[in-house]
């Protein structure tokens, strides 16, 4: 694997300075890169040699005259026209720069094809999140019981944008950026191995983070860094059932929260914990609820190791995907490539095997994190046998009045079985990923959820 220089140079930095006493905690000249060499989120702000990714200038923030939140958000680069295609004919040539499950496509399926589109560095945070990530750089540290269970003393940014561990970039990618809450309307779609779709569900969603509510510090938001609860609309058998889930920064101290609301009950009962290998039920068994945002949840079950740090092909800016009825983006054996738009990347390379005394169905995950945004943008998964098992990616979705560029939906692929996943999709919606203030505690309470349901 190919490392760049400015990885290189966070390399020597952390084997000089890091000290397990401040596990996490850049030093403050490490943390003035972020206004120099680096952007304000860590990543490099330099182009590369080949001027085939550009320097990051601050990224997409302008939205047309006269848009409604919630409305569809325009594609602002739709006159850009693909480079070139990688299919199974040239997919050897470009190896080096694709994630182990897209090979596994083009070895699989004849009509795969990925359109490569020059390259926009288009994320962005506001000014209030840089401001945060610059404190966070040298004040955030691990929890008491480790880095594998949380994070302590960060707050409305990501916790390390100089890391110096696997597990840190993890928590990167937990705690990216959102906006401080949302609330739209989203499905998910199960394609056999036959190419059959399913609605398997379709739910209201309101979330909230309370990680970056606006002013909050590291002793403001509280214990849980995510809380959302959804309401099923679809199919009927499970119209009016509900779920609530909490997410702790610190897994250690503060156990996963979920509760589930069941019509025919009438009430509110404790659920089991949303995380981890449990599968999810909306996703015939396609998928655990840790591969949902492609990785989700408690990153406790593995050792994660940075592997490096390369330029890769990514699913990027992909908002024309949002305008497109289910039916265009979803064909045979794997999502319709016209739909789809890639760009090349600079990307974090995190490797997890499973940990001492932990259990898990895929013992082993690679995991690519882009550096603009810190969201995993591809996941491999192995399972007990070493077999190539699983494969995710998102489709970064642009939206500018945050300013942000988020994970969007996401694709999981069964390599062995065949059939896949289209989840957290809100293709034809009118109210598209509408960001709102932040909701009173209350609305996200088990209570709420119960005189909701009634």
């Amino acid at each position: 694997m190919r490392l760049t220089p400015a990885f290189l140079q966070i390399c020597f930095a952390a084997a000089l300075c890091a000290a397990p006493a401040a596990a996490g905690a850049a030093t403050g000249a490490e943390a003035e890169a972020l206004k120099t060499t680096l952007t304000p989120l860590g990543a490099e702000r330099a182009g590369n040699a080949a001027g085939t990714i550009p320097p990051w200038s601050g990224g997409y923030a302008t939205l047309p005259a006269g848009y409604q939140q919630g409305a569809a958000r325009p594609d602002p680069f739709s006159a850009d026209k693909p480079l070139f295609s990688i299919t199974p004919a040239n997919a050897a040539q470009y190896a080096d720069q694709l994630p182990e499950g897209a090979k596994a496509l083009f070895a699989k399926y004849p009509d795969f094809r990925m359109d490569i589109y020059p390259t926009r560095r288009s994320a962005a945070a506001p000014q209030s999140v840089y401001d945060n990530v610059f404190l966070n750089a040298t004040r955030a540290r691990a929890a008491p019981a480790g880095i594998a269970y949380g994070i302590e003393n960060a707050a409305g940014g990501i916790p390390f944008p100089i890391p110096k561990s696997g597990h840190e970039v993890v928590w990167n990618h937990l705690l990216a950026y959102w906006g401080p809450a949302r609330e739209t309307r989203l499905s998910t779609y199960v394609v056999s191995a036959a190419g059959q779709i399913d609605l398997t569900s379709r739910y209201r969603e309101i979330a909230d983070f309370p990680y970056y509510y606006p002013n909050s510090t590291p002793d403001s938001f509280g214990r849980y860094y995510f809380k959302t609860q959804r309401t099923e609309e679809a199919p009927p058998a499970h119209a009016g059932e509900g779920y609530l889930a909490w997410q702790p920064v610190d897994i250690d101290r503060d156990k996963f929260a979920a509760w589930r609301y069941l019509p025919g009950e009438g009430r509110v009962r404790r659920g089991p914990s949303l995380s981890y290998d449990t599968p999810d039920p909306s996703a015939s068994g396609f998928q655990t609820l840790d591969e949902y945002y492609i990785f989700f949840g408690g990153p406790d079950r593995y050792d994660f190791k940075i592997v490096g740090k390369k330029e890769m092909y990514v699913p990027y800016n992909n908002n024309r995907l949002y305008g497109l009825p289910v039916s265009d983006v979803l064909s045979g054996k794997h999502a319709n490539p016209s739909a789809l738009r890639y760009e090349l990347h600079r990307v974090w390379v995190v490797e997890g095997t499973l940990a001492k005394g932990k259990s898990h169905i895929a013992p082993k995950r690679r995991l690519y994190i882009d550096e603009d945004t810190w969201f995993a943008v591809y996941s491999d998964s192995w399972d007990e046998d070493g077999r190539l098992w699983k494969f995710a990616h998102a489709s970064m979705y642009l939206v500018p009045e945050l300013p942000a560029v988020i994970l969007g939906s996401q694709f999981v692929y069964d390599l062995v079985l065949g059939g896949y996943v289209f989840g957290f999709a809100f293709n034809g919606e009118t109210g598209q990923y509408k960001l709102t203030p932040p909701h009173a505690p209350a609305a996200l309470s088990p209570e709420a959820m119960a005189a909701q349901g009634r």
